[in-house]
């Protein structure tokens, strides 16, 4: 009896193939519900007052609405924010620092997490990375406040020493992932130490790096804010110091939730698009 094996067209997807990514579309779009849910539940139970109701009933004192604005009124008070130019200009004075004092603290931290290589400079390095890791971000920044005043080396110090550390260890921790069997055959075909280090060292330690910049760019965000409020005349911390100062809760709370939204999206956004395009070469896992 002859038989024929029909091949599949190229671009045509098996049956099980349709059916794993209809799995994996029903799966985004049950996170995606569930996630929106998480923020429509908070928001509603904000908005009528639950956290009021909640205070009175353990304490016996009701909360104020201008102590606690609603979702509502906060959505009211953005626009004058944003039409009274405040907005752009706290917003560029805050990234303008993040930009400055977190690329040092990357660069730098990264290179001393690649010379850990090195046994000696490893133990030159740790107690070092210790202490910065594990001192509150506050000391530092009370510290650059005493030493250098309102001076932009304040929160580049603060900055710098809270966050450095966490890119320190993420990428030590590549280093020591690292093959030795892989570097002991590039030396054995005498690939030069710099080469190794291009074609093998940095591409191994990608992971650890957008790990770090993922970990180490919220820590620094906290930070610079955190700055702003003892040290700065201007920036989203000066901003809510002012409202607080003020009690103008409505704008403080606008520019604490602008805050959020605004970290959420660097995240989830901009640094996320960069780690997909660097990392297009690795196929997607679908589960069933």
């Amino acid at each position: 009896m002859a038989t024929t094996l029909e091949k599949r067209p190229e671009g045509v997807a098996s049956a099980e193939q349709e059916r794993l990514l209809a799995e994996h579309r029903r799966q985004a779009r049950l996170k995606w519900f569930w996630r929106i849910a998480g923020y429509v539940v908070v928001l509603g139970v904000w908005e009528v007052g639950f956290f009021s109701w909640a205070l009175e009933f353990f304490t016996g004192r009701r909360l104020d609405e201008n102590l606690l604005p609603g979702p509502l009124r906060i959505l009211e008070t953005f626009p004058n924010i944003l039409n009274s130019g405040r907005f752009l200009e706290s917003y560029g004075a805050t990234l303008t620092r993040i930009g400055i004092g977190f690329g040092l603290s990357f660069l730098i931290g990264a290179l001393i997490g690649i010379l850990t290589q090195n046994r000696w400079l490893d133990g030159f390095f740790k107690d070092a990375t210790m202490i910065s890791l594990t001192t509150p971000g506050l000391i530092w920044a009370l510290t650059g406040l005493i030493i250098w005043g309102f001076s932009p080396m304040g929160w580049i110090f603060a900055i710098f020493l809270t966050t450095f550390a966490l890119v320190t260890v993420n990428v030590a921790e590549g280093i020591r992932a690292l093959p030795k069997d892989l570097l002991d055959m590039a030396k054995a075909f005498g690939v030069g130490t710099l080469q190794r280090q291009r074609h093998i060292v940095i591409p191994h330690l990608a992971p650890f790096l957008f790990t770090a910049l993922r970990f180490g760019f919220s820590i620094a965000w906290k930070v610079t804010v955190l700055t702003e409020v003892f040290s700065s005349s201007k920036g989203i911390g000066f901003e809510m110091r002012v409202a607080s100062q003020l009690f103008r809760l409505d704008e403080f709370f606008t520019w604490a939730l602008s805050f959020f939204i605004f970290a959420l999206f660097l995240e989830k956004v901009v640094l996320q698009f960069f780690e997909r395009r660097f990392f297009r070469w690795r196929p997607e896992v679908i589960v069933a």
